[in-house]
């Protein structure tokens, strides 16, 4: 499968994914808001995420594919299934241990990571109650994305691109029967297990339909299990370092207002979605696709799938963090602002959307870096960019915090995405693979120009609907919302296309089998 429509899938499916979220958040917003309870339910999402981001996805995905990719090209799939069920075998019996021992430190581990809470009884002990809830979803989702690793190395990047959208249904089933449960928190943490056996057995079908069986038997340390552990460490600290941030983030913004978690979850919503649709769908596709490059020493078929993934990167991610800078208070009133979530709640997650934005590029471009660096097999170097980058953002933003709240946190991690994205084109410099192409930085320079020119666009009709936006019915705000949006689009898309950054000629060859 070609680079643009192997991305293609995987975004088609994860901007699915995001509609259901943003409907997930509509409702939470409204139903929960940004009080004590939002606060403690945020802290037991993030915790089997964050594992799940640097052990299953992070981590072991990381290993785990390229070489899973290599035994299927190399060898046989019959040898690489062997391979991935005693992968399977190993990572179940590992979690299933460590989650155990989870539920039974559950206080411990909020002290550590939320140590505002203790002076807090409420959120503090719904935190612990509501964790130990969310926390086996962490085995289920981890066996998932083993699964679905798999499928993408078969180049089936479909399913696992659509299993977050059973996360959402899930939620958002909770949210509809929470009269059915002493809190709302506490409903929408039963939703993240069940979330995880729906995703988890569709994953599964999947891969029994690609032609992976799975073998049920004792877990094996062999000469490949052991090569997978000793490439994982230093991804597991560096996917570690870069999660530190997040649990960085919450432990300083435990110590802030009430709502503070809150505001930085909404803000981060949106940010996400660009940053998850173009990042994951690059990063998913790329990885697979470069290893084989790699393992076959095709220089050249590298270099073009480094380029243009970093080319489709910014052609994407630019006019979205734009956007963001430009009407952050827009999104939020007419996305969030309704029930339990009211206009100050709007104006803060406001600020703490544009900090975020700053950085939004920045990641989502680390993530073609980082995939470059995996493919050959190097763990290493990420690592200590991360180490790096994680010192900086926890030093900024509890100095910005001091000066601009809440916003100060999200300020840091967005100057700190430059600074990693700095740091990674220095370490790639000598890296065939990994070299920009004459096309990547004239268009580059076109992309940028086209980028401004929407933002100009955009900010002047915001800012003329804004007595709309602020005083209109819900209907016409989404109606305003979406004109602008469209809008922007419709520019952004005459720019591009008027200065030849994208040629049907292009799409065709990158989009065909």
């Amino acid at each position: 499968m070609k680079l643009a429509k192997a991305m293609l899938t995987v975004a088609g499916m994860t901007a699915l994914s995001r509609v259901a979220g943003f409907a997930r958040d509509i409702l939470t917003a409204a139903f929960l808001g940004a009080g004590p309870i939002a606060d403690a339910f945020f802290v037991a999402l993030k915790l089997p995420n964050f594992f799940r981001r640097v052990t299953a996805e992070g981590a072991f995905s990381i290993v785990f594919v390229p070489m899973y990719s290599k035994k299927r090209e190399k060898e046989s799939p019959e040898v690489a299934g062997k391979f991935a069920s005693n992968a399977f075998m190993v990572m179940l019996s590992f979690l299933s241990v460590f989650t155990c021992l989870a539920l039974l430190i559950m206080p411990l581990i909020i002290a550590i990571i939320a140590p505002g809470f203790s002076d807090d009884p409420e959120r503090n002990a719904l935190a612990v109650e509501l964790t130990r809830i969310t926390f086996p979803y962490l085995p289920l989702i981890s066996l998932a994305a083993l699964l679905g690793g798999v499928l993408n190395a078969m180049d089936r990047f479909a399913p696992f691109a659509f299993a977050p959208v059973l996360f959402n249904v899930s939620l958002i089933a909770a949210l509809l029967l929470s009269n059915n449960f002493q809190t709302v928190g506490h409903a929408m943490a039963w939703g993240l297990p069940v979330a995880g056996v729906l995703q988890f057995t569709f994953l599964i079908m999947c891969a029994k339909k690609a032609g992976l069986r799975l073998t049920i038997g004792m877990p094996k340390l062999n000469t490949d299990m052991r090569k997978v552990f000793r490439l994982m460490w230093p991804a597991v600290i560096g996917a570690g370092v870069v999660h530190i941030n997040l649990f960085a983030d919450v432990i300083i913004a435990s110590f802030l207002d009430k709502g503070s978690i809150s505001y930085l979850y909404y803000a981060d919503r949106l940010n996400q979605l660009p940053l998850g649709v173009v990042g994951i769908a690059v990063g998913t596709a790329l990885l697979p696709m470069l290893s084989r490059a790699m393992t076959k020493e095709d220089k050249g078929q590298a270099r073009d799938l480094f380029n243009r993934s970093l080319e489709y990167c910014l052609l994407l991610a630019l006019p979205a963090s734009i956007a963001l800078l430009v009407m952050p208070l827009t999104l939020m009133t007419v996305l969030f602002e309704r029930g339990a979530f009211d206009a100050a709640d709007s104006a803060i997650s406001a600020g703490v959307l544009r900090a975020y934005a700053i950085g939004l590029p920045s990641y989502i471009a680390i993530k073609v870096f980082s995939t470059a660096h995996w493919a050959r097999e190097d763990t290493t170097t990420p690592v200590r960019i991360s180490v790096i980058a994680t010192a900086l953002n926890i030093l900024l933003s509890i100095v910005l915090v001091q000066f601009i709240g809440v916003a100060g946190i999200a300020l840091g991690t967005g100057l700190t995405g430059w600074l990693q994205f700095v740091l990674h084109m220095r370490a790639l410099r000598d890296h065939d693979a990994a070299r920009f192409d004459a096309k990547f930085m004239i268009n580059a320079q076109k992309i940028i120009l086209a980028s401004c020119v929407m933002g100009v666009g955009v900010y002047i009709l915001n800012a003329a609907l804004q007595g709309v936006i602020v005083d209109g019915s819900i209907l016409v705000q989404i109606t305003a919302l979406v004109g602008i949006v469209a809008s922007g689009m419709l520019l952004y898309t005459g720019a591009v296309l008027s200065m030849k950054v994208v040629r049907v000629s292009d799409l065709k060859r990158y989009a065909m089998k």
